[in-house]
């Protein structure tokens, strides 16, 4: 896990859903560059599993159970990472979930659950830290999706949740650049992970028609959301806020 590059030395980092897919893959990528990363999931387990796998590659990380759904949840974990790490410099917000369906075909109790992991997540993680970083400046990361840009079949509320922290993050980023943070979004397309692969299970070649679909001619992979995740963490990134990046291998071009 120990990297030459080491832009985010010295950085805290809390990354919510990175027991797993893209949010793990986060987190060892801004370990790889230097960060202090808290592994923050409601699977304790895999989040455990995480951690120890960054240090045994001689990167620094603790496990933190959390479900993004509770605000209570959300200010205790970020206490305990203060207390554990130091100061939050960047948090990401990555935890997700979703159920591919047609509307008319959804419960109330599904939307419940997909705003409540989606949107709501988000909105507990970024009232927690935000008192933190507004005295010293700090990098917030989103992952939307380009279903939220776009929109996608069988993902009505999903899209609309990712939709919904676009807007939520530019208005945060309008917000909070006086205190020097910066809030972006990424928005991954069709991404090779546990979730997309358990969301398709019964649709047979959906997978690779969506792979023939793309210019590049092959799903994402976790480690390709991470690179522009460290960018925005990062002090490269120090001059851009409020931006939008989809990284989809040329599926979406939104001007």
């Amino acid at each position: 896990m120990a990297s030459a590059i080491t832009r985010l030395s010295g950085k805290v980092a809390i990354v919510t859903g990175a027991a797993q897919g893209i949010g793990r893959a986060i987190a060892e990528r801004l370990a790889s560059e230097g960060a202090k990363v808290a592994i923050a999931d409601i699977n304790e387990a895999g989040a455990g599993q995480t951690a120890q796998e960054i240090r045994a590659g001689g990167g620094q990380a603790i496990a933190v159970k959390l479900d993004v759904t509770s605000l209570e949840q959300a200010a205790a974990a970020m206490d305990r990472v203060e207390r554990e790490l130091g100061p939050i410099d960047i948090l990401v917000n990555n935890a997700g979930w979703d159920k591919v369906q047609p509307f008319v075909e959804n419960t109330p109790e599904m939307w419940e659950r997909v705003i409540a992991i989606n949107f709501r997540g988000p909105l507990n993680c970024c009232k927690a830290v935000i008192p933190k970083m507004q005295a010293r400046g700090g990098k917030i990361v989103t992952i939307s999706s380009d279903a939220g840009r776009v929109g996608s079949m069988g993902e009505a509320v999903y899209a609309g949740c990712k939709a919904g922290l676009i807007g939520f993050s530019k208005t945060l980023a309008r917000e909070l650049a006086r205190n020097r943070i910066n809030v972006n979004v990424v928005c991954p397309g069709p991404t090779d992970t546990a979730l997309l692969k358990s969301a398709m299970a019964d649709r047979p070649g959906v997978l690779d028609a969506m792979a023939k679909g793309i210019p590049m001619r092959r799903l994402g992979q976790p480690q390709d959301i991470a690179g522009a995740v460290a960018f925005f963490a990062s002090a490269d990134s120090d001059y851009a806020t409020g931006q939008v990046l989809s990284i989809s291998g040329g599926l979406t071009m939104v001007g």
